[in-house]
């Protein structure tokens, strides 16, 4: 499984990926995320889903991109790009993999901007190749498990959050997933994209640099559960 979320602020974007491919007896990681730069033209995604359909994709999608970002004036066109190649996939492998009892799976996110985009844009590709956009309403995105993550984002961001208030609770709800679930883990890789930045900004964390922050996160909860009222529990047990 995965976990990778995309924030879009109007302070710029923020995103984290996991990097557990698998978990059992053999654990093994991969990088979820690709990023595209080139002059002014700033790009990044990353991918959820069968590993092989992620990986013929960014093929196909890297060939295009490499040779033509800057033929490129605003982001939807590179995410029509890509769900091009994830359609010209799915024709060439999906048939073989329902076969073989495979579902062909591939979820993304991409943010960035490019010349022509008046401000930073975040969109989630799904597998069809189809697209939407992420706006005020709610504004993030998850894919892979998305489950555990989510209240704390709902209960918390709001498009006017900073940058770091958003990168603190993106990893309070990774690691919300991480507790939960035995195929979301570490390391993880963080990307920040300012407004009107020159670059993306990317660093990986391992578990041993946050584990303090997932401790003090866990003392913090249990407090807080402890501080909470108890007249409406009296009701119940004093009957």
């Amino acid at each position: 499984m995965t976990y990778c979320i995309g924030i879009k602020l109007k302070a710029g974007l923020v995103a984290l990926s996991d990097t557990r491919i698998t978990s059992g007896h053999e654990t093994t990681t991969a990088r979820k995320y690709t990023i595209y730069e080139k002059g002014d033209q700033h790009v990044f995604l990353m991918t959820s889903g069968l590993r092989s359909v992620r990986d013929k994709t960014l093929t196909y999608f890297s060939e295009i991109l490499n040779d033509k970002l800057d033929s490129f004036e605003k982001l939807y066109e590179v995410v029509n790009a890509l769900g091009d190649q994830i359609k010209r996939v799915a024709n060439e492998d999906k048939r073989s993999l329902a076969e073989g009892g495979l579902d062909f799976n591939i979820n993304t996110i991409v943010g960035g901007k490019l010349v022509g985009d008046k401000e930073h844009k975040l969109y989630m590709l799904y597998p069809q190749g189809n697209w939407i956009e992420v706006g005020e309403g709610t504004p993030f995105c998850i894919i892979g498990n998305s489950g555990y993550g989510t209240p704390i984002l709902r209960r918390t961001l709001t498009p006017d959050s900073s940058i770091r208030f958003a990168l603190k609770t993106g990893f309070l709800s990774f690691d919300s997933t991480r507790v939960s679930a035995n195929d979301v883990g570490y390391p993880i890789d963080v990307m920040i994209y300012e407004k009107d930045s020159e670059k993306i900004k990317v660093k990986r964390f391992q578990e041993g640099d946050l584990h303090y922050i997932s401790k003090l996160w866990g003392d913090e909860l249990t407090q807080a559960v402890s501080e909470i009222p108890e007249d409406w529990v009296d009701s119940i047990l004093d009957e």
